[in-house]
């Protein structure tokens, strides 16, 4: 029992770091799912992304329904009670079991003596539920998102933002790449038939599979053997543009955790492959996934805007920047991007990124292929980005993705489909 009643607490705790201290949840929630058995760690994660999903709405409903803010050292509490709203509006926990567990939080806390305090809240907001969501429902609040976030998008999509909001707002779908040196995608999917699940394939993406529902790796067939990698359909859209071929010196750049690496050695095993990443923690990643496709590459850490550091006077057949970006395309998959990220980070990231693609161009063999993708669905960092290139590059040139006015392909976040991504594919004449 008291592991129950900790993890509502633990979620709080988690979802203070971020919001308050600017952690990454991805760095907070292993260290504390490490301490709970594996039926909690589900939900303990629920808990976590679930109530940075909907913040917005949970901070909506604390400032109507109490007359001033937590602060100070009862902060956590501030959080609890949000954790208490997020299972009554979200989840299938019966409300009498959510609000017991919630109340009993505040021991775990050391804050007994704000019991009554957090019980009181909860009730109010179970008496006055539907006239405070029918209030909600017409507050900019709403559209779960930072104001700063929704201007830049109904800016730049006047017609779509909506769309985009509402993607992100949803829980993500699965997908998967299949890897092709084992079986055709259709073979593995005959396979996962067999174990009891469905799949959907994608029509542009030849190795990506959609499954029906999400599922633990570990009931995959093959996954253990490297017959297939949990990969997001839009990410694998990065070969479509690549197109690496056997024999090829091809470069990784902003490589971790590996998983665009490994796709280049299902298309093309005897390629000899590059993987560079500026952070070191994260690069054991990329030797993990090399390890369980039983794949070789170089790996190495550097910085994008000192290739020499790391590559010499080297040049590539082919280089694949992913480059480091806003995220705003991936915020289902990480809904504490909405509350990390800050406004002024987007001309920042911009000015990283050309720094980047002006240090690495001369890096490609002539004739070669650089494909630019980020996980953003901003101009800034994606259409204009490389506008601004080609401009002040000679001999670069744009190739099958978009037009000089508009170039790149942008993809949006789709319910059924992958994340929002962004490819510019340049030659080098």
């Amino acid at each position: 029992m008291k592991k129950n009643i900790n993890l509502r607490s633990m979620a709080a705790q988690a979802i203070e770091q971020v919001v308050e201290k600017g952690q990454s949840l991805s760095n907070v929630l292993p260290l504390l799912q490490q301490k709970v058995s594996d039926k909690d760690k589900a939900l303990l994660q629920e808990l976590c992304f679930g109530v940075l999903r909907t913040l917005s709405q949970m901070e909506w409903l604390i400032n109507k329904l109490m007359s001033r803010p937590m602060t100070g050292k009862q902060r956590t509490i501030h959080y609890l009670i949000m954790v208490g709203f997020y299972q009554l509006l979200h989840t299938r926990i019966p409300p009498h079991a959510a609000l017991a567990e919630t109340v009993e939080g505040a021991v775990a806390i050391k804050r007994p003596q704000l019991k009554g305090l957090i019980n009181g809240v909860l009730r109010q907001f179970q008496r006055q539920q539907e006239t405070l969501l029918a209030e909600f429902a017409s507050s900019e609040s709403r559209f779960l998102h930072p104001e700063w976030l929704l201007t830049r998008l109904r800016k730049a999509y006047p017609q779509q933002w909506e769309v985009i909001v509402e993607a992100n707002n949803q829980r993500p779908p699965m997908w998967l790449r299949v890897n092709r040196n084992h079986h055709s995608r259709d073979a593995w999917l005959a396979l996962l038939k067999e174990a009891g699940q469905q799949g959907f394939t994608h029509p542009d993406y030849p190795d990506a599979v959609r499954l029906e529902s999400p599922a633990p790796v570990h009931t995959l067939p093959g996954f253990e053997e490297g017959w297939v990698t949990v990969q997001d359909a839009s990410a694998q859209g990065c070969m479509t543009f690549l197109e690496p071929e056997n024999g090829e010196h091809i470069l990784d750049l902003c490589a971790a955790p590996g998983g665009k690496t490994t796709h280049i050695l299902e298309v093309a095993p005897d390629a000899q492959v590059l993987a560079v990443d500026v952070d070191e923690k994260r690069l054991s990643r990329v030797y993990d996934n090399l390890k369980r496709l039983g794949m070789k590459a170089q790996v190495k850490q550097g910085d994008g805007r000192f290739p020499g550091q790391w590559c010499g006077e080297q040049q590539f057949d082919r280089i694949l920047l992913d480059a480091p970006c806003s995220a705003t395309g991936v915020i289902r998959r990480h809904p504490d991007i909405k509350w990390l990220r800050r406004d002024r980070d987007i001309a920042e990231l911009a000015q990283l990124q050309a720094e980047i693609l002006d240090a690495i161009w001369p890096h490609l063999k002539p004739g070669g292929t650089l494909v630019y993708a980020t996980c953003s669905v901003l101009p800034e960092e994606n259409s204009q980005q490389i506008a601004a290139f080609l401009a002040r590059t000679p001999g670069a040139t744009l190739s099958v993705t978009g037009t000089p006015d508009n170039p790149g392909k942008q993809n949006l976040p789709g319910l059924e489909d992958g994340d929002g991504f962004y490819y510019a594919k340049l030659i080098k004449q």
